[in-house]
C-alpha cells in the first residue's frame, strides 16, 4: 500500500517513513498542507498519515479539504494537544484515527494497518487456500514445507491484490502501491513480481492474469 506522510518535522517524518516501509508499505513525505494537496491530486494515496500542527494551513485545514476532493481517502492525524476537544473535533471533521504525540511506533504502523483493512472492507487479514496460508497481519505465508519467504516488494504486491480480492488490479495501480516518488522501479517489474509470487506461492494461490487489465487474486482455491 502507499502512504502519504504529511510532517514538517523531518525527524518525526524519517520515523515513521522507516517504521512503515519496514511494514511492507511504500511512502512519501511531504511537510505542508499545500505540497500534500498536490501530492494527492497527483497520485494515488491508500491512506494520509497527517500532524495537525504544520506551518501555514494547519492539519485540519488540510483533512477538511481532502474530504471535499478525496473523501474516500482514510486519515489518521497526529498531534501534540492531547485535549479532548482536539480529538473530538479531528474525528468530527473527518479522521477516521487520531494519534497524540509521542506515540509508539508499532501502534502507529498498527493502527494504519488497521485504517488500510477497514477501507477495503476486509474482516480479517488471513486467506487459506488449500495448505497454503497467507497471514497479511503477521505478514508470513506457510505453506505445506513452512514459511514461505517473500520480500518486502512481494509482500506489498500481494497485500494489494489480498485487499482487493475478486477484483483486477490494474498494473500501474500495483505499481503506485508499492513505489514512492524516490523508488527506481521500471513498468515492467509488476510481471517480475507476479511471476516471483506465483514461484513461490505455488498453483493453490489463484494469481490470475487478465489480460491487457491486470491481476486479481480468486478465492475459488482450497
Amino acid at each position: 500500500m502507499r502512504i502519504l506522510v504529511v510532517e514538517d518535522d523531518t525527524l518525526v517524518a524519517d520515523a515513521i517513513r522507516r517504521g512503515l516501509q519496514d511494514a511492507g508499505h511504500a511512502v512519501d513525505c511531504v511537510g505542508s498542507a499545500e505540497q500534500a494537496l498536490a501530492a494527492v491530486d497527483a497520485e494515488n494515496f491508500n491512506l494520509a498519515v497527517i500532524d495537525i500542527g504544520l506551518p501555514g494551513a494547519d492539519g485540519l485545514a488540510l483533512l477538511a479539504q481532502l474530504r471535499r476532493q478525496h473523501a474516500a481517502l482514510p486519515v489518521l492525524m497526529l498531534t501534540a494537544r492531547d485535549g479532548m476537544a482536539d480529538r473530538v473535533g479531528a474525528l468530527d471533521q473527518g479522521a477516521d484515527d487520531y494519534m497524540v504525540k509521542p506515540f509508539a511506533l508499532a501502534e502507529l504502523v498498527a493502527r494504519c494497518r488497521a485504517l488500510l483493512r477497514r477501507s477495503h472492507s476486509v474482516a480479517a487479514m488471513q486467506l487459506r487456500f488449500g495448505a497454503c496460508v497467507l497471514d497479511f497481519g503477521a505478514r508470513r505465508a506457510c505453506g505445506r514445507d513452512g514459511d514461505i519467504a517473500l520480500t518486502r516488494r512481494e509482500w506489498a504486491v500481494l497485500e494489494c491484490l489480498a485487499l482487493n480480492t475478486g477484483r483486477v488490479v490494474a498494473k500501474d495501480r500495483l505499481l503506485q502501491a508499492i513505489a514512492s516518488w524516490d523508488a527506481d522501479i521500471g513498468a515492467n517489474a509488476i510481471e517480475v513480481y507476479v511471476s516471483r509470487l506465483r514461484n513461490k506461492l505455488g498453483a493453490e494461490v489463484p494469481l490470475r492474469t487478465v489480460r491487457g487489465l491486470g491481476y486479481r487474486l480468486d478465492v475459488d482455491a482450497g
